[in-house]
């Protein structure tokens, strides 16, 4: 399942990063966005969704959420 697929108030753990970008998986990296970690959508949004990772809240396109597996 991804992340697009989530339901809003609901923690996961999140299982894989799946995009072939370096520059972006450095970035998830950095938000604390990895696999191992837990993820708690927050919100939806037309365009995508609002997360919560560690002590940070994130709007997360659909495209992007897409690619994490939770």
């Amino acid at each position: 399942m991804t992340l697009a697929e989530a339901q809003a108030g609901q923690e996961y753990i999140i299982r894989e990063i799946d995009t072939e970008d370096e520059e972006l998986n450095a970035f998830l990296f950095s938000l604390g966005c990895y696999a191992g970690e837990p993820i708690t959508v927050v919100s939806r949004l037309k365009g995508g969704c609002v997360v919560s990772i560690k002590d940070g809240r994130y709007n997360i396109d659909n495209q992007l959420a897409a690619a994490i597996l939770i």
